[in-house]
C-alpha cells in the first residue's frame, strides 16, 4: 500500500513538473517573438542629390595695420616735449616730438662759421687771392656741416612719416631717450591688412583685386568688403599653403589692429553631393562624421567628409554618390547592418 502511494506521488510530481516546463517554454517563446519584432527600428530616409554649389571658404585672421613706424632719434638724448598722446590721429609730416636742441645749436654755429669762411675764400679766389683747392676745401667743409645740421634737425624735431594713429607712448617730457624702445609708435589703420593662408589647390583661382567678405566677432551683424592686395610667391612646404594679404578700407576707424575676424573667399561653383544636416552624425570622441546608408532593408555605416554647410544641408566631399538613400531620423538606435523599417 505504501509503495502504491509513493508511486502515485511520483506520478503527480512528474505531471506538475511537465506542466510547469510547458508553461515556461510557452512564455519564453512569446517574449522572443515580441523582442524580434521590436528590434526592427523605424527610420525616415531621403536621397543624396548632386547640385551646383557656391564654393565659399572661410579663413580666420587678425587685423593688422597697413604700416607701423617707430618714432625715435638716431642717438640718445633728452626729450624736451612730446606733442601727442596715445589715440591721437596724426598726419604725415606732423611734429610729434622735440628733443634737446643743444647739439643742433652747436652744429648751427659751425654752419654759420663755415658759411662765412666759404664766402671769404670765394671772394679771394675771384680776385686771385686763393687757390681752387682752397675754395673746394671750404665748400666740402660747409657741405658736411650742412648735412650734419639737417640730421640734427631731423633728430631734434621728430615728424610722423605717415598718416595714422598713435598706438604707444613710452616716455614722458624730460626723460632721457636711451635707444632701447621708441618714443612713440604710429600705425596706419586705414586701410587695415588681413593675412590668410590658403591651400595650394586654390592657387590658380586667386587673383589680385579679387573681392572678399569679412566678418569680425565684435560686429556679428556687419559685413565688410575687402580685396586681395598681395599674393605671396612661395608655398609653405610644411602646410602646403600660401599667404595672401587682404586690403580692407577702414575710413570710419571701426576696425582695430588685433581684432579677430573671418575672411570668406568665393571660389565659384562646383558639383557637390548634398544631404540634410540631420542625416550627418558625429562620432563622439573622434570627430568622425558618418551617415547610415539604406541598403535593401538594412543600414550600412558610412564615413563621410563634409564640405560647406548651405542652409540646412551639408556638402559631402567623399563617402556618398548621387542618389544613395540616407537615414534622416532614428539614427540613435542604429548599428551597422541592422534591419530597419522605412516610414513616411
Amino acid at each position: 500500500m505504501k509503495n502504491w502511494i509513493l508511486i502515485n506521488k511520483v506520478i503527480i510530481f512528474a505531471a506538475i513538473a511537465v506542466a510547469i516546463a510547458g508553461c515556461g517554454k510557452s512564455k519564453t517563446a512569446g517574449v522572443t517573438a515580441v523582442n524580434d519584432s521590436a528590434s526592427i527600428v523605424k527610420v525616415r530616409v531621403t536621397q543624396a542629390t548632386e547640385q551646383m554649389v557656391e564654393q565659399t571658404v572661410s579663413f580666420t585672421t587678425t587685423a593688422l595695420p597697413e604700416a607701423k613706424n617707430s618714432i625715435a632719434p638716431q642717438t640718445p638724448g633728452r626729450i624736451r616735449k612730446i606733442f601727442v598722446e596715445v589715440g591721437n590721429r596724426v598726419v604725415k609730416g606732423q611734429k610729434l616730438v622735440q628733443m634737446d636742441a643743444v647739439q643742433q645749436d652747436v652744429i648751427k654755429t659751425q654752419v654759420d662759421n663755415l658759411q662765412a669762411t666759404f664766402n671769404r675764400v670765394e671772394q679771394l679766389y675771384n680776385v686771385g687771392g686763393a687757390s681752387k683747392q682752397d675754395l673746394d676745401n671750404a665748400r666740402v667743409a660747409l657741405n658736411v656741416a650742412q648735412t650734419n645740421l639737417k640730421n640734427a634737425n631731423e633728430n631734434t624735431y621728430l615728424l610722423s612719416p605717415l598718416t595714422g594713429i598713435v598706438t604707444a607712448r613710452n616716455y614722458d617730457n624730460g626723460d632721457l631717450f636711451n635707444g632701447q624702445v621708441p618714443v612713440l609708435t604710429v600705425m596706419q589703420v586705414n586701410p587695415v591688412k588681413l593675412t590668410i593662408n590658403i591651400s595650394e589647390s586654390y592657387l590658380p583661382q586667386i587673383k589680385l583685386g579679387m573681392g572678399v567678405d569679412v566678418n569680425f566677432d565684435v560686429f556679428p551683424n556687419e559685413k565688410f568688403t575687402g580685396k586681395i592686395g598681395l599674393i605671396y610667391p612661395t608655398i609653405d612646404p610644411a602646410t602646403r599653403t600660401f599667404s595672401t594679404d587682404i586690403t580692407l578700407p577702414n575710413s570710419a576707424g571701426k576696425i582695430r589692429p588685433g581684432m579677430f575676424g573671418r575672411v570668406f573667399v568665393n571660389f565659384g561653383k562646383q558639383n557637390r553631393i548634398l544631404v540634410p544636416d540631420r542625416a550627418v552624425v558625429s562620432q563622439q570622441g573622434s570627430g568622425v562624421k558618418f551617415v547610415y546608408v539604406l541598403d535593401g532593408d538594412k543600414v550600412r555605416y558610412t564615413e563621410v567628409q563634409l564640405g560647406n554647410r548651405t542652409g540646412d544641408q551639408y556638402e559631402i566631399i567623399s563617402g556618398l554618390t548621387n542618389g544613395q538613400t540616407v537615414v534622416t531620423a532614428g539614427q540613435t538606435k542604429l548599428q551597422d547592418g541592422m534591419q530597419v523599417q522605412v516610414i513616411q
